[in-house]
């Protein structure tokens, strides 16, 4: 049996930070489910529908841990990660969870999200690759997002309620009372900033131990271990059948992280948020790349099918790949690039093409 004694004081130190990544990554899961249950339970009441609770309250819910982290890392010092957070959560959400829930399950998607929300969706990560082409974002550029934010969520409320589309589609229960969602937002509130707390300190503690970047960490660990809840939420909704909620889910958060997450840390933050020049000049470009490719393939047909969703899923293997492999500048990084670059970007572009040509052909024709 191992002890402190047998181990020494620097490996105990190393176990004891994974034991609190592993914690705060459980507390930032628990936190965010009791918070999206009492959210979406008192946004049912009101009879706001399912797409619109999954573009808000359960998007917005399911993104706290995001908007947490970000937070404790701009007040911590660690302003690269706020940012890195955020672009690496929104690329994971795109091509990871809408890969797997496409394979699980092809995914219908409605008129509402192809014409409104991905397009919205789209011209916010324009906006943040402009604002951060200086390398920071200052408290002016911060408040615009936040207005930003308040603007959208009041929009699909009214619209929500215009509509009058029916609530009933929607997972959440509604018999609990009110006392008991506020409860469960409290707490699922209290979970956050202390599971926030733990893992910020544990993944800079890494980064430092491996000589590894905080955006790397930030890109990789700390996104992956933040878009849990997404992952979670939108593969129960896919199995049950709530399409809808399984992709405005992830529209949603991706809207929510750049207005919000990025807004609200930076006007909290003592200084402007920081980012380098790898999130400037290829983060940041990918995240957007990702979003435009949604608005043709959502277009065709309306659907994600399985093909495209593991399409998805290379996509987003191979970017974590060039990613861990640029940070650790291995010896093959040179053909990996390549690679990317001139194989499966043009493999991308002419299936994107191809099934454009063939929507077209079948449009005509009907």
């Amino acid at each position: 049996m191992l002890t402190f004694s047998t181990l020494g004081p620097y490996q105990w130190i190393n176990n004891m930070t994974w034991i609190m990544l592993v914690a705060g990554l459980t507390l930032l899961i628990v936190g965010a489910e009791l918070l999206v249950k009492g959210a979406a339970r008192l946004a049912t009441s009101f009879g706001i529908p399912a797409l619109v609770i999954g573009l808000t309250v359960v998007a917005f819910g399911t993104s706290a841990p995001e908007l947490a982290v970000s937070i404790k890392a701009a007040f911590s010092g660690q302003a690269e990660l706020a940012i890195a957070n955020v672009v690496g959560s929104n690329i994971f959400n795109i091509l990871f969870i809408l890969g797997v829930a496409a394979l699980i399950m092809p995914l219908v998607v409605s008129k509402q999200l192809i014409r409104q929300d991905v397009p919205i969706m789209i011209g916010i990560s324009i906006l943040a690759l402009v604002m951060i082409q200086d390398g920071v974002i200052v408290k002016l550029e911060a408040s615009i997002l936040c207005i930003g934010v308040i603007l959208y969520t009041f929009f699909l409320f009214y619209q929500g309620k215009k509509i009058g589309a029916e609530s009933s589609n929607t997972t959440v229960e509604i018999a609990a009372p009110v006392w008991l969602n506020i409860i469960f937002i409290v707490t699922g509130l209290a979970l956050l900033i202390l599971g926030s707390r733990w893992l910020v300190e544990s993944a800079v503690n890494i980064a430092s131990s491996f000589g590894v970047s905080e955006v790397v960490i930030g890109l990789t660990i700390v996104a992956v271990g933040t878009s849990l809840p997404e992952v979670v939420t939108s593969i129960v909704a896919t199995l049950k059948g709530e399409r809808d909620i399984a992709i405005g889910n992830v529209v949603g958060s991706n809207i929510f992280n750049i207005l919000a997450v990025l807004g609200i840390s930076g006007l909290f933050s003592p200084t402007p948020l920081l980012a380098s020049e790898q999130l400037i000049h290829i983060d940041i470009p990918v995240m957007v790349a990702v979003a435009l490719i949604c608005l043709p393939l959502f277009f065709m047909g309306s659907t994600l099918n399985r093909f495209e969703g593991f399409l998805f899923l290379v996509i987003y293997i191979g970017y974590v790949w060039y990613t861990v492999a640029m940070a650790l500048s291995l010896h093959y990084l040179p053909q990996l690039q390549m690679g990317l670059l001139y194989g499966l970007g043009p493999l991308i572009g002419f299936y994107v093409g191809l099934c454009l040509f063939k929507d077209l052909l079948k449009r005509r024709y009907l």
